[in-house]
């Protein structure tokens, strides 16, 4: 029997909340994460964990080599600095509904989230891979992302991995493409400054919307402090507050002062009194 949206949501909740510590009745709890720092240099940044990149677009992803993998676990164990999502963002220049090494590159990635202990992936659908033409799906390069991330989410589940889609897609575009691909180890990685700024959707809404399917988040502000907009990332974080989402904010932010460490600190240290 064909999963039906309400099915897949209800399921995608509980895994959601498996996955993240989502607690409804709960205050919202965060870890502060970011993706502009390395492992080496988190802890001075103000974050618990970082988000490392898949890699260059070789047919090994080069971040999913053995090699690599001892190195993420070494500075892992040194620093104390968790990774708290792997980042497909090669997918904005190599598409995943069109490049043929998509699966394989997400089975890669998915291997290497079980070894560094992380449970999220981005798979980012910006630049070339973007899904909207003027507004609209393009219905086919969609279809064929539907049916390569459902290709990969048996293999995510088994490795307490979600497959989280970061896009353009409005709050129902998402709904709609996580009813089609209809697994559970799938979900939405949600860019406040993506949909809220660049696409002038009404993100605390959206969050709303989305409640149950949102594995993590990216906070940035293009290439100002995330606290020059305090009312909007205010108003952001009552929604994440309100779907009781317990687990990483991740900081996609500029250095305005061209000091990436204490820029991020900074950010770091605004996300937390949003928190408090």
């Amino acid at each position: 029997m064909r999963m039906t949206r309400r099915m897949f949501l209800g399921q995608a909740a509980a895994t959601v909340a498996a996955v993240n510590g989502f607690a409804a009745e709960d205050a919202a709890k965060v870890k502060v994460g970011a993706c502009v720092l390395g492992l080496e240099n988190a802890q001075k940044g103000g974050v618990e964990g970082i988000q490392i990149g898949a890699g260059g677009a070789t047919d090994v992803l080069s971040n999913t080599t053995p090699e690599r993998r001892a190195h993420f676990k070494r500075v892992m164990q040194e620093t104390g600095v968790s990774v708290c999502s792997i980042m497909m963002g090669l997918f904005n220049d190599f598409p995943l509904a069109t490049d043929p090494r998509a699966v394989p590159w997400m089975e890669q990635c998915i291997d290497l989230a079980k070894d560094v202990g992380t449970d999220n992936i981005l798979l980012a659908f910006f630049g070339k891979g973007d899904l909207l033409h003027e507004g609209k799906l393009k219905e086919a390069e969609y279809a064929e992302a539907v049916r390569r991330i459902r290709a990969a989410a048996p293999r995510a589940k088994d490795a307490g991995v979600s497959l989280a889609i970061e896009s353009y897609l409005s709050a129902e575009q998402n709904l709609r493409m996580l009813d089609a691909i209809g697994h559970e180890a799938v979900s939405v990685y949600y860019d406040v400054y993506n949909t809220g700024v660049t696409m002038r959707y009404d993100s605390p809404a959206e969050i709303r919307r989305l409640k149950g399917c949102i594995s993590q988040f990216h906070y940035k502000n293009g290439d100002k402090y995330l606290d020059a907009d305090r009312p909007y990332f205010e108003a952001v974080t009552a929604a994440v507050k309100d779907i009781g989402y317990k687990g990483w904010i991740v900081l996609e932010t500029s250095a305005p002062s061209k000091d990436a460490v204490a820029d991020a600190k900074r950010n770091a240290d605004f996300v937390r009194t949003l928190f408090a």
